[in-house]
């Protein structure tokens, strides 16, 4: 896999008839490596690197969204139990176009977050959500202190 835009992080990887995974240790279980896991688990670990308790960290929920069924990639959520930042992340090869942007607004019609990130390991976008004017300002920086 390739070099990410995060700080560099040890991982346990596994081959099983020819495929690669990776463990999870969130999740405590080795996961099939594709380039939007490999991305998954850098931001896993950066949310960690950046002082987000475990047990504050959700990944890979359902949820419903006009009767339909959607995952969100991952949740952070505040000590009172509401979301604070939701994380779409896709493979290093996909750009960050209106299309991902459009796709973590719908998920956050349900979820209500604060702040937003999509990240494809390359490029990371942060962006504060102002429910009222219902606008974006994008953030230079992680937004969680």
């Amino acid at each position: 896999m390739i070099k990410l835009n995060f700080p560099d992080f040890e991982f346990k990887l596994k081959k099983i008839d020819n495929k690669t995974f990776i463990f999870d240790s969130f999740r405590k279980k080795y996961i099939l490596l594709t380039p939007e896991e490999w991305v998954r688990q850098h931001v896993l670990n950066f949310l960690v690197f950046k002082k987000i308790p475990i047990t504050h960290i959700a990944i890979e929920k359902q949820i419903i969204i006009n009767n339909l069924n959607k995952r969100f990639d991952i949740v952070v959520y505040n000590k009172t139990g509401d979301v604070i930042m939701l994380i779409e992340c896709k493979s290093p090869s996909v750009k960050l176009t209106q299309n991902v942007f459009d796709q973590i607004s719908i998920y956050n019609l349900k979820l209500n977050s604060k702040y937003c990130m999509v990240t494809n390991g390359l490029d990371h976008l942060y962006f504060k959500i102002d429910k009222l004017s219902k606008k974006f300002t994008f953030v230079k920086d992680f937004p969680i202190k």
